[in-house]
């Protein structure tokens, strides 16, 4: 699957992904499903550490990795020898973007830093994710999904209520989120060298990328210097803006602004809440919200969340019901917008998994190949850069690269 068989709106670009787990394979996963040329490069003693993340697997091949690194090629390079430096110096010398996600150092310290770098290819683009970005206090510390949550300010916003113990969003959003704004910085940094031909360094880091979810709270504290606390499901300038318990399960209700708040009203049956003087208006909603949640919430009881939902799609109030993860993946509407896909790989044959959230009119993202197996590029790719048959066999007997399981 080489740069001239792609299609999609980077197809001609060529991404050297230096990243594992899950922050920078997820950057690399929306560059590879627009069209890019992703090469995943995996150290040699095993690969991504999501080879080994099982359960769960398909025939043996761990169903995390597979679906984050998707539409990937994949090479294995022991980066510390220096001959495998070498290679990989080659390699980086005719990319266009290198992506990595090790801690601040530690590709410098590989001889694979930007600087180094820029000096062989002064128009690359060069993309580093790391817990905390690359200066400031914390820039050596080890960051975890976790650990960004908890500092960001989304755990003492997330949870059921005042004295309970901190929750952390139920998906990494600091790691997804990180990778996200890794491959806008590219592409606003690949933007920008089509005007000056000029390459440049992008850092993000998770602690970013989990500070950036909360603009409502954060716009609370900056005018008011109070933190807000967590709610539930509920809004904190908003109501009603919240999961409520239904007949048979929950459903998530938006009747905020004077329309929506009339029309669940009238959904409900209740027209005595319009006049009633503790929900007149937003704020006397948010300064009852519990006895609100109570009297919503006894309505509720007459009926099931589909029987609700529907009742408020024809009355115009946004509404939406809880669902499993089972339910979303096999929902029609995720099935037409293509976010269930189907790939083919080697070993695990037809996998489903998540397709690309982002549509285009003249051609969807490449989104047919499933992941590489540990190595299933190495020899492909370097005979790209120009490496001999020989040279090639040399370095496996040296053990920079896998054996190889193809003929040379």
């Amino acid at each position: 699957m080489t740069n001239q068989k792609r299609k999609g709106p980077l197809a001609g670009l060529r991404v050297i992904e230096m990243a594992h787990v899950m922050s920078g394979p997820v950057g690399g996963l929306f560059l590879a499903d627009m069209g890019a040329d992703v090469i995943k490069v995996e150290k040699i003693d095993g690969g991504d550490d999501t080879r080994r993340t099982v359960p769960p697997a398909i025939n043996g091949e761990a169903a995390s990795y597979m679906i984050l690194n998707r539409n990937k090629r994949g090479i294995a390079v022991d980066a510390k020898h220096p001959k495998g430096r070498d290679v990989l110096l080659r390699l980086m010398a005719s990319a266009d973007i290198v992506l990595e996600n090790y801690r601040p150092g530690a590709m410098k310290k590989m001889g694979l830093g930007y600087e180094e770098l820029r000096k062989l290819n002064p128009g690359l683009i060069y993309c580093s994710i790391s817990g905390f970005g690359n200066d400031g206090p914390y820039a050596q510390r080890a960051g975890y999904d976790l650990i960004s949550q908890g500092m960001s300010g989304l755990m003492s916003l997330t949870g059921e209520g005042p004295g309970r113990a901190p929750v952390k969003a139920g998906v990494p959003v600091g790691d997804v989120t990180a990778g996200i704004l890794a491959a806008t910085g590219i592409l606003a940094a690949y933007i920008e060298k089509l005007r000056s031909g000029e390459g440049q360094y992008v850092d993000t880091s998770l602690l970013e990328a989990s500070v950036i979810h909360t603009y409502w709270p954060a716009a609370l504290a900056l005018a008011t210097g109070r933190s807000a606390g967590p709610m539930g499901s509920a809004h904190p300038v908003a109501a009603p803006y919240q999961a409520f318990r239904t007949q048979d399960g929950w459903i998530n209700i938006g009747a905020i602004g004077p329309a929506n708040w009339a029309r669940l009203a009238n959904v409900l049956d209740l027209p005595s809440l319009l006049v009633d003087e503790r929900f007149i208006d937003n704020g006397s909603r948010m300064a009852n919200l519990p006895e609100l949640v109570e009297i919503i919430e006894l309505a509720l009881q007459r009926a099931t969340t589909d029987e609700w939902v529907e009742a408020c799609e024809k009355a115009g109030v946004p509404a939406g019901p809880v669902r499993s993860m089972a339910q979303v993946l096999e929902d029609p509407h995720t099935i037409a917008r293509k976010m269930v896909i189907e790939v083919e790989h080697p070993i695990a044959g037809t996998v489903k998994a998540l397709g690309c959230p982002i549509k285009f009119s003249k051609e969807d993202g490449v989104t047919s190949k499933g992941s590489p197996l540990f190595g299933e590029h190495t020899v492909e790719v370097l005979r790209e850069v120009g490496l001999s048959a020989d040279e090639i066999f040399q370095l496996a007997k040296d053990g920079v690269i896998p054996s190889p399981q193809t003929s040379l």
